[in-house]
């Protein structure tokens, strides 16, 4: 592998550890329904940054592999992916979608102020279980396959 191959994984590898990481200290930290009091006070907690943070630093790491491939789905390239590229980008992707989806409304829900409730009729909510952790997992999935996507990664030398 050349070494602009390897500072890329590396960095796309490191992002994708601290989304996971953050994912799952936010499935600690979050809400949980015996914490609420009558939708009428929410507690403080840390999950709604970490949430953002694993979201934000996932989103990072897609651009940073979707440009380094030179999107590897387009055509007219020098040199053209193989299938087994253009799959690994499309899981990459799917898995990212999700994965930024399932943060970020983790976050919202869990950054829940009791006056707006009230006066909107919205309603109690609370993040369920498993919804950062799955967050977590699908970014891991989701840089593994933007990283095995890379072209000069999976050759065989």
């Amino acid at each position: 592998m050349e070494g602009g191959v390897v500072v890329t994984c590396s960095v796309v590898g490191l992002l994708g550890l601290l989304s996971a990481a953050t994912g799952f200290a936010a499935e600690a930290t979050r809400i949980k329904r015996s914490e609420v009091y009558d939708c009428a006070l929410y507690p403080e907690s840390p999950a709604t940054a970490l949430g953002s943070i694993a979201a934000l630093s996932l989103m990072i790491a897609q651009i940073i592999i979707t440009v380094s491939t030179g999107c590897i789905c387009c055509q007219g390239r020098s040199q053209s992916p193989s299938n087994k590229n253009k799959r690994a980008a499309r899981g990459s992707w799917a898995s990212f979608v999700v994965a930024f989806v399932l943060l970020l409304v983790g976050a919202v829900i869990n950054d829940q102020h009791a006056e707006e409730n009230m006066s909107s009729g919205a309603g109690c909510y609370v993040v369920k279980p498993g919804v950062f952790a799955g967050g977590a997992i699908l970014s891991l999935v989701s840089v593994i396959l933007g990283i095995f996507s890379y072209p000069n990664f999976s050759q065989d030398q």
